[in-house]
């Protein structure tokens, strides 16, 4: 059994805004530690998926920057998608240059942002789905126990019996759920959170992506005849353009018959907002964490980062304060998921400067 990783890096981090820009989003920045988050990512699979087998898929904005932070990645493993076309074409375009290698390898889908502790643990898991994928041609995905009524997650409901070990059949999807139904899928016991990661052989998922997803499958058979040819780059812009955007959930995991949850054993948060990054910081004794030359006075529960200039930040509580060369944000930490807002708001007025 050959394992492959796929590390999907072309997002823009909208809701890390002003840090996370274009060129350099979220899974670009060193949000904790010395490493960058898809540094962090790479180093995990350490022991478990060999450099080379290794593959991400960028675009043309971040792809030198993640060449110049991934030197042990071979560079024709760092793959440029011609235009954003969400998770399904993403992955369909790895598992047909991964099927140049070998039919039936297993893929690894990992986001390329995610903080995940517990090494060990982590690989555990994985092999038991990969392994699981391997024999039963499945499509497996990670299921995370909730330790709180989240909203900004998607939900996985199982049937608690096992398939095998620590693999179980899929009931539901369930998209992001209002607080009240975040309260109840954590008492029924057996909603996990969807943790974007996936599992499986490439010839079982481009199996599933033909039969749920016929036009997105013909773009691929056009794109797969010219893998490492002269030709590849003008057929992958060709046809990409012409592909529909949807979500690998949405196009293939919620139609298919063939999806189980492997329950993840380790910690894990994909950091989806400023109020998480928060949450995952070291606080002093009033419950501030902050970056940069940063003086308080009767400031409580807040996250300040200010790396590049002093700040004063006085007789405030709860707040997000990220003050970076560009540009300045400040919003109440339970309002950190609607930063993405301001995205949108300098896209509309044209600010590119901004983003």
């Amino acid at each position: 059994m050959k394992i492959y990783s796929v590390i999907m890096a072309g997002g823009v981090g909208s809701r890390f805004w002003p840090r996370s820009t274009k060129k350099m989003p979220k899974q670009l920045l060193k949000i904790f530690g010395e490493n960058t988050m898809i540094q962090d990512t790479v180093e995990r699979l350490k022991g478990l998926v060999e450099d080379d087998s290794i593959f991400v898929i960028t675009n043309k904005l971040q792809r030198p920057e993640i060449i110049r932070q991934l030197p042990q990645i071979p560079e024709e493993n760092i793959i440029e998608e011609p235009f954003g076309r969400n998770t399904a074409a993403c992955i369909g375009l790895a598992s047909v240059i991964i099927q140049e290698k070998t039919k039936d390898g297993v893929s690894i889908i990992l986001p390329a942002d995610h903080i995940i502790k517990e090494k060990d643990e982590f690989h555990k898991t994985l092999r038991t789905a990969a392994e699981f994928a391997y024999k039963s041609k499945g499509l497996v995905t990670i299921g995370i126990k909730p330790t709180r009524p989240e909203t900004g997650y998607g939900y996985i409901q199982i049937d608690e019996k096992h398939v095998s070990h620590n693999v179980y059949n899929v009931l539901t999807f369930a998209e992001k759920p209002n607080y009240a139904t975040a309260v109840r899928f954590l008492d029924s016991g057996d909603f996990l959170w969807n943790s974007g990661m996936f599992i499986w052989r490439v010839d079982t998922i481009l199996e599933e992506i033909k039969q749920y997803l016929p036009d997105l499958n013909e773009g691929l058979v056009h794109i797969s005849k010219d893998i490492n040819k002269p030709a590849f780059s003008d057929t992958l812009a060709k046809i990409y353009g012409q592909l529909k955007s949807i979500s690998i959930d949405y196009g293939v995991m919620e139609k298919s018959q063939k999806v189980y949850l492997t329950k993840g054993t380790f910690s894990w948060s994909d950091v989806g907002s400023w109020e998480e990054v928060y949450n995952l910081s070291k606080k002093d004794e009033n419950g501030i964490a902050k970056t940069g030359e940063v003086f308080t006075d009767m400031v409580v529960d807040s996250y300040i980062y200010s790396p590049d200039k002093f700040a004063a930040v006085i007789g405030v509580d709860n707040l997000i304060i990220i003050n970076s060369k560009d540009a300045l944000l400040i919003c109440r930490r339970d309002q950190s998921q609607n930063v993405k807002k301001v995205v949108d708001y300098l896209k509309v007025n044209k600010l590119t400067e901004y983003l």
